[in-house]
């Protein structure tokens, strides 16, 4: 696949082949979100700092599939709400542009709220 839109409707088609539309209700699929999220978390927990980047073959491949199910949910979940993804990113990119000045931010972890 080359696209999010692709993507999007490759997703559909397996969901529908699966009639599984009836679960991916708003609720289940932010759900699932957060679940494959903390399950990518695990492969850093109690991982050094040092160590976090430097990732054994078989681990690299267990995170590149938790990271491929939370963009597969994110993307079937914004379908569902019809959301444009890509541009809600870039909308999202502006607000940050707007709340972290790279002037006032740079080198600094803080919130937006705290500087």
């Amino acid at each position: 696949m080359q696209s999010l839109e692709e993507l999007k409707h490759a997703l559909r088609a397996f969901a529908a082949e699966r009639d599984w539309e009836q679960f991916h209700s708003a609720k289940n699929l932010a759900m699932a979100i957060s679940i494959e999220s903390a399950e990518l978390m695990e492969h850093f927990q109690w991982v050094a700092e040092q160590q976090d980047l430097a990732l054994d073959a078989r681990r690299r491949e267990m995170v590149s599939d938790e990271l491929a199910d939370v963009l597969l949910y994110t993307v079937r979940l914004a379908d569902r709400l019809g959301i444009d993804l890509l541009e809600a990113a870039e909308r999202k990119m502006q607000k940050n542009a707007e709340r972290y000045p790279a002037a006032k931010v740079r080198g600094q972890s803080k919130k937006y709220n705290e500087y």
